[in-house]
């Protein structure tokens, strides 16, 4: 019983973050207010990192979206807001980054490295050559040292 109750408090205090939106927020217009909700869908919280600012309950996300709903109230395009926000925090601002040299650095570098533990482990793991065959004063040595 204590439990449920337990459970029971901790979903009523933790809402969920479209709730932690003030609704104050919201345009006027459903249908602006959908484009807004979908172009803040796909930035990045700059604070939580993993969730976009229409998921994060962080005060920057609720700037964020403030900008975002005032620039699709001034009736800017998608591709103009994204623009906007990328020019101000970068690509790190998409959920998405776009395909370029940098990305592909990053995602081609456990192959990278990958290879380079190979080359690195073939390389040290060469064939040593065979010892120069004793010389016969050596063999001498070592015959005397055998019968010891």
């Amino acid at each position: 019983m204590i439990r449920a109750l337990v459970l029971l408090a901790a979903l009523a205090f933790s809402a969920p973050a479209w709730a932690i939106a003030d609704p104050a927020e919201a345009l006027p217009d459903p249908a602006q207010e959908a484009r807004a909700v979908q172009i803040g869908s796909q930035l990045r919280c700059l604070v939580c990192q993993n969730e976009s600012i229409e998921d994060s309950g962080a005060d920057l996300a609720r700037d964020l979206r403030k900008i975002v709903r005032q620039h699709v109230a001034a009736g800017e395009t998608e591709a103009e807001i994204t623009r906007w926000m990328v020019a101000r925090y970068g690509d790190f601002v998409r959920l998405r980054p776009p395909f370029n040299w940098l990305t592909a650095l990053l995602w081609a570098s456990p192959i990278i490295a990958l290879g380079v533990g190979i080359a690195l482990a073939t390389g040290l793991r060469r064939k040593a050559e065979p010892p120069a065959p004793l010389s016969t004063d050596e063999q001498q040595r070592l015959a005397r040292l055998m019968e010891n």
